[in-house]
């Protein structure tokens, strides 16, 4: 018996090493990983120059809160703004915390405009994070089962159909953001047609 809470249907295999892009368990069977450890581990396991740097910041520092100037954040920040073109960034510690991010600010910038009720357009069989917020804009109903009531605000459309997204955005002038995963995961993986991502913008 686990006494942790069953969050994930987790599948019977432990695994206790990675190298690269490979996951071993504990029967030292080898596994691609695929998924990168859910984005977590996108530059792979144990890479030596990776894990001395780890060892290193540990040595001399594990954490600061934001309340402070963060020296290496700074920098990424630099460099998320030279490689986008934006001007600043959010460094936050989860996708879900981002996007939580993405929504205040959109109805910040919608208040700040005396829009009362602001609406965020998403699409059908999207996932955006496991907050309720999140959850409320992601469009898996095997996601957002046994969660209500979400939070309001959202307005669905098919994804892959910027016809509909355009008609959305005509009837509902209230929409201040789209919030979008170009290439769908967990709603199986979906490629937008092409051309969709630029009729959208």
């Amino acid at each position: 018996m686990t006494h942790l809470m069953n969050t994930y249907a987790r599948l019977p295999i432990t695994f206790v090493r990675g190298e690269g892009a490979w996951l071993y368990d504990d029967q030292d069977q080898r596994y691609l990983d695929a998924i990168s450890g859910i984005g977590v581990c996108s530059l792979g396991h144990a890479h030596p120059e990776i894990a001395e740097a780890i060892a290193d910041q540990a040595k001399t520092l594990i954490h600061t809160a934001n309340l402070a100037q963060i020296p290496w954040q700074e920098q990424l920040g630099d460099k998320l703004a030279a490689v986008s073109g934006m001007e600043k960034s959010f460094i936050g510690n989860s996708g879900a915390e981002a996007v939580e991010c993405a929504l205040k600010i959109s109805r910040l910038y919608a208040h700040n405009r005396g829009i009362k009720n602001p609406k965020v357009l998403v699409t059908e069989k999207s996932f955006h994070g496991r907050t309720i917020a999140a959850l409320s804009a992601s469009g898996s109903p095997k996601t957002r089962a046994g969660f209500e009531p979400f939070v309001e605000g959202f307005i669905r459309v098919p994804y892959g159909d910027a016809e509909a997204a355009a008609e959305a955005l005509k009837q509902h002038d209230d929409i201040v953001a789209v919030m979008l995963e170009t290439i769908q995961g967990e709603g199986g993986i979906s490629v937008p047609p092409e051309g969709y991502l630029s009729q959208l913008r």
